[in-house]
């Protein structure tokens, strides 16, 4: 019987098996290249759209802008004739803005944005010191804490060189707190000694009250010091050397110039008690952020310590510059919050350290961003408008330019008040100019040189009709010899017609006898 067969099946075909479901795609973590570039531009852009808002202030200039609208339009020659002069302190900013309205045109806004943009720098430099110091939440905190305190927001829309001082003692701290931290190769740390004497030497040119930033940087280098960076001293004292030796033919000359600081009021508890109040807010915040971070410290995270720490950076910066200048003027007065503006340095180190470690993540941070913004809202409405400086002198030029007629006269009262007619000469184009002998540019000054009283009281009273540009009460100088004859005149031999006050200042119209031709008499 023959074998049965076996039958062979073939195997069956194996199953497909489904295709994975694809993995989620993560979201891109930023490098922390990309991070730290955010974090310190995060400020700067929030310091540029604030300066940038309202920067034309209705259209408005005040005094000292005015100032340097007149000397930076001269030619080079007449610049130097005038300094010295006058306003030598200020001479290389004038330099400099001659510079800007050569290349981009003079205006409100080529005025002002040097400002802006110096205000954006110092908020990304304090971002990248509070980072490097107390991290990354630190330092946007402090960038923007920074730029939202008023006084920064007020010079950084000032046509001064109070926010480009600031700006360059920031990237001269910021330097420091490099040096100190990361000595890096020797090339590398030669190289940033030298970019911090060029910072501190430019921020002493532009305005030499600057060097008081010096002891404040004496300070954090002692701290420092104490925890064995022996050379850096040394090298402290050569670059600071190097910066009070090129800033002080400046500083001499400008002695032989001091009588134009001559109106700044005697120091009053009124005065004093604004700074020491902040200083007491920089103390306090200190302390949060010191206990703060004391208590969320670990071994790892102890041993990653800076050689200096945000307080020893801030306070010094916040605190030695004003209470030194408050002190020196109890003998002679010279305290103005603006000489010492670059105190905000550490004002806004001090903040945004005591916030980083007090709010520990993003989210509420940007919420108390919000609300502090909104806070300020009515302040910084108030900072961008005519009347958050003392006046206006684009504004009574228009007033003249409406209200003369053929045959008038013009008087300034004070003679510095000529400032509206060298800023808008159109609007004086026809007024005889009774006291000037010899113009502004001429006679090296910004007011020009008036010619004797009794030549005053001829051409006044050889006119039927004069113009005054003077100041509100209250905001006056008391004015010499030529000022007591100029309004003696008015009194004895005019009647006032007109009296418009236009953002700080007044325009008047006098004329001859005891009555008006037109209108009734202003008040």
């Amino acid at each position: 019987m023959p074998a049965p067969r076996t039958l062979l099946r073939s195997a069956p075909a194996p199953m497909a098996r489904p295709a994975p479901a694809p993995a989620p795609v993560p979201a891109p973590v930023p490098t922390p290249a990309v991070s730290t570039a955010l974090g310190t531009i995060g400020p700067a852009v929030l310091a540029l759209l604030l300066g940038l808002w309202g920067i034309t202030r209705e259209n408005s200039m005040w005094r000292d802008e005015a100032a340097t609208w007149e000397a930076a339009h001269r030619s080079l020659p007449d610049l130097a004739h005038m300094l010295d002069r006058i306003d030598v302190v200020h001479g290389v900013y004038y330099l400099f803005m001659h510079g800007v309205f050569t290349v981009f045109g003079d205006s409100l806004v080529a005025l002002r944005l040097p400002s802006v943009l110096a205000m954006a720098g110092a908020a990304a430099a304090v971002a990248e010191i509070g980072r490097r110091l107390a991290g990354p939440r630190a330092g946007v905190a402090a960038g923007i804490a920074f730029a939202l305190v008023p006084s920064t927001q007020h010079y950084a829309q000032d046509g001064r060189s109070y926010a480009l001082v600031v700006a360059a003692v920031a990237v001269a701290t910021l330097l420091l707190v490099t040096l100190v931290n990361d000595r890096g190769e020797p090339g590398t740390a030669a190289r940033r000694w030298v970019g911090y004497a060029a910072a501190m030497l430019v921020a002493a040119l532009l305005n030499w009250f600057s060097l008081l930033a010096l002891p404040a940087h004496a300070a954090t280098v002692l701290m420092a010091h104490r925890r064995g960076t022996a050379p850096l001293l040394t090298r402290w004292l050569t670059a600071a050397a190097a910066v009070v030796t090129g800033a002080l033919p400046i500083v001499l000359i400008s002695r032989s110039q001091s009588e134009q600081i001559a109106w700044i009021r005697p120091l009053t508890w009124s005065t004093a008690l604004a700074p020491l109040l902040v200083l007491a807010l920089g103390l306090l915040c200190a302390h949060l952020s010191r206990r703060c971070a004391g208590a969320a410290a670990t071994p790892r995270t102890a041993s990653a310590v800076p050689a200096v720490s945000v307080a020893s950076v801030g306070l010094p910066l916040l605190a030695f510059p004003v209470l030194a200048l408050l002190l020196v003027s109890l003998a002679k007065p010279l305290y103005l919050d603006r000489y010492v503006l670059f105190a905000n340095l550490g004002l806004g180190l001090l903040v945004g350290a005591a916030t980083g470690a007090l709010v520990r993540s993003w989210r509420p941070l940007t919420a108390l961003v919000l609300a502090v913004f909104a806070a300020l809202l009515p302040l910084q409405l108030d900072l961008r408008s005519p009347q958050s400086r003392v006046d206006d002198v684009l504004a009574p030029a228009e007033t003249v330019a409406g209200t003369t007629r053929p045959g008038d006269g013009v008087l300034f009262i004070p003679s510095l008040r000529r400032d509206t007619a060298v800023v808008s000469p159109g609007s004086f184009i026809g007024l005889d100019d009774l006291a000037l002998a010899q113009s502004p540019t001429a006679s090296g000054t910004l007011q020009g040189r008036e010619t004797a009283p009794a030549h005053i009281r001829r051409a006044m009273l050889g006119k039927h009709r004069i113009l005054v540009v003077t100041d509100t009460e209250g905001h006056g100088d008391s004015g010499g010899a030529r000022d007591t004859v100029k309004r003696r005149v008015l009194v004895d031999h005019f009647t006032r017609c007109a009296d418009t006050e236009v953002r700080g200042r007044r325009v008047q119209a006098y004329e001859r006898g005891r009555g008006c031709s037109a209108g009734p008499t202003g008040s």
